[in-house]
């Protein structure tokens, strides 16, 4: 990914400027992703907070994920779109939403997780490293 990257919202009160490497680049099929995008699938870039310069008014929503970590999605304030998250079990990462970048084309996922989760109907990807759940985090690509 070349760096700086930038993006925002549908209404643009949120931008969001990436200036370091991702850590992970993903795919989510997870109910809770699922419900949150409206769609099959999420689309995370995760980055270390130091990483990235967010501005703009957010909002929050937090609920435990099906690991007992607390997952804070964070959309604009205006507009409703969902921005990014945190989650409480991998503290100091921030997770962007790859579909608000400026050019989405620089987002090259490397693994998808929740597969279980997947439709059979969409969202599919033709990527090696995939999970049927969430891996520990020494399984996950960096």
């Amino acid at each position: 990914m070349e760096l700086p990257q930038s993006g925002g919202c549908l209404c643009g009160a949120v931008r969001f400027t990436l200036i370091s490497e991702p850590a992970v680049m993903g795919v989510c099929h997870c109910r809770d992703c699922q419900r949150a995008s409206g769609a099959t699938h999420a689309t995370q870039i995760g980055v270390p907070e130091s990483g990235v310069r967010l501005e703009g008014e957010t909002r929050s929503y937090s609920r435990p994920a099906d690991s007992g970590n607390v997952v804070s999605r964070h959309f604009c304030a205006t507009c409703g779109s969902g921005t990014h998250s945190t989650n409480e079990g991998m503290p100091g990462m921030v997770f962007l939403r790859a579909t608000h970048l400026d050019d989405p084309e620089q987002f090259q996922p490397a693994m998808e997780v929740y597969t279980a989760s997947r439709p059979s109907w969409g969202g599919r990807f033709d990527l090696v490293t995939s999970f049927e759940r969430m891996p520990p985090p020494q399984e996950m690509p960096v």
